[in-house]
């Protein structure tokens, strides 16, 4: 009988402090490179992984240094594609997929896994998400663009992106992206327990009028808004009185004592083990922890995408 307990190897680029990364070592594949600009963020992945982690611009490393690996695993830089703020067709950070795109092209992994906000699907009039189809196309790959909110796979948290999964074109191969639980986890299950924060571990900053301009409270039923990586834009913590709409985009806060989640707290929302210490100040630490993959997400994927090797495997071995 053909074993399938091969434990794939990953590369990451752009990997953060290591959301994607670590939901793919839980499902049984092991991280042996990866890279980001922040060294904050790699110090971090370091703490956790065994992986090389090379903390350098990705336009000034030479892909000849980057070991073959099974999968390529990347979270693009998303800020040029948010549905937040101004989208740039220009904007230089949406032309960073081209490394990535490079790299999976030279080393022709069997997969690759890429994160990124929804807004690429519709940057361009959707003209940008077909180019970058069509680019992994000429480089031998067979891509799928899937929509997730991750409060769909066990994540305390409506946070909704897209994965683009792409299978090397010489392969026979049946995919398909996981199916959303029946369930979803509350904040109450996920942080209820947690003990208050020590105040330097809470983000003080005042509150802008964007902050103000809309809810920034759940109940400890609900699920929590998406965790930024801007530590002033995080949401209320579910023991802050809940807030009043005044006019259009003007709310304030009920009477009580208001607070932002902690950084560990954000931290327990996008799934990373509570015994994770991120390395930084408290706003590099809040920007690790908005920037990445939440871990439960990652991980579900992770399996679907291993069980569609395995078959490989099976396949080829007949």
């Amino acid at each position: 009988m053909l074993d399938v307990s091969h434990k794939y190897t990953a590369a990451s680029l752009f990997c953060g402090a290591g959301g994607l990364d670590m939901g793919f070592e839980l499902a049984g594949f092991n991280t042996i490179w990866a890279n980001d600009i922040d060294k904050d963020a790699c110090n971090t992945h370091r703490s956790w992984s065994k992986a090389e982690v090379v903390d350098d611009d990705i336009r000034d490393i030479n892909f000849d240094d980057v070991p073959p690996t099974d999968i390529i695993l990347g979270g693009f830089p998303c800020q040029g594609f948010s549905l937040a703020g101004p989208r740039k067709i220009d904007d230089k950070r949406n032309t960073l997929y081209q490394f990535f795109a490079g790299l999976v092209g030279q080393k022709q992994p069997l997969a690759f896994v890429a994160e990124n906000v929804k807004g690429i699907r519709t940057l361009g009039d959707g003209l940008i998400l077909d180019a970058i189809v069509a680019d992994f196309k000429e480089r031998g790959y067979v891509l799928k663009v899937y929509d997730a909110n991750a409060s769909d796979y066990g994540v305390p948290q409506d946070r909704e992106r897209v994965f683009l999964v792409g299978f090397r074109s010489d392969l026979t191969v049946e995919y398909q992206f996981p199916k959303p639980a029946t369930k979803r986890t509350t904040l109450l299950e996920a942080i209820g327990d947690m003990p208050e924060p020590k105040h330097y571990d809470v983000c003080m900053s005042p509150y802008s009028s964007r902050y103000m301009s809309r809810n920034r409270r759940r109940d400890w039923n609900d699920v929590s808004f998406t965790i930024p990586a801007m530590a002033k834009q995080v949401a209320l913590h579910p023991s802050s009185p809940g807030m009043v709409k005044l006019d259009k985009d003007v709310w304030e806060f009920g009477t009580g004592k208001t607070r932002r989640f902690s950084w560990q707290e954000a931290a327990s929302i996008q799934t990373f083990p509570r015994d994770l210490e991120f390395v930084g100040d408290l706003t590099s630490k809040y920007k690790q922890i908005g920037n990445a993959v939440p871990v439960k997400l990652g991980e579900v994927v992770a399996q679907s995408v291993k069980f569609a090797l395995d078959n490989i495997l099976i396949h080829n071995s007949r």
